[in-house]
């Protein structure tokens, strides 16, 4: 099966590294890794995601959304999340979430790279 990636720019080295380790598992689990999409932030993840949906048997998204001054991040992430939750049952095609926080703190960022990087894979398998 063909999958898409849309990847955030605002926190690139680490952002890079969890698409290593999508890649990986994507290739572990005999996916065929289709575009990846870099773009600047939340606000524009469901837009990319909506573009890949038509190309692609599925797709994910890899981000972080770290704890600011106000409560901007929990907004966005929020929106975010409900819109991938639509793009999913509008296309019937499954989305990894593959974004840290909203509210991560930087000490949490580096252990949760990995992980939440190969869940997104993960959670396409049932559905492809």
């Amino acid at each position: 099966k063909r999958i898409g990636m849309v990847c955030g720019s605002y926190h690139k080295g680490e952002v890079e590294r969890m698409l290593m380790w999508a890649q990986e598992e994507a290739e572990v689990l005999k996916m065929t890794v289709g575009d990846v999409v870099w773009v600047n932030g939340s606000m524009e993840v469901p837009l990319a995601l909506d573009r890949l949906m038509e190309t692609h048997d599925g797709a994910l998204c890899l981000g972080i959304i770290e704890k600011g001054e106000t409560q901007n991040g929990l907004a966005m992430g929020q929106a975010v999340v409900k819109t991938i939750l639509e793009l999913q049952l509008v296309h019937d095609k499954p989305i990894g979430l593959g974004i840290i926080g909203p509210g991560a703190q930087p000490e949490h960022i580096k252990p949760r790279l990995g992980p939440h990087a190969t869940a997104a894979v993960d959670a396409l398998m049932p559905f492809l």
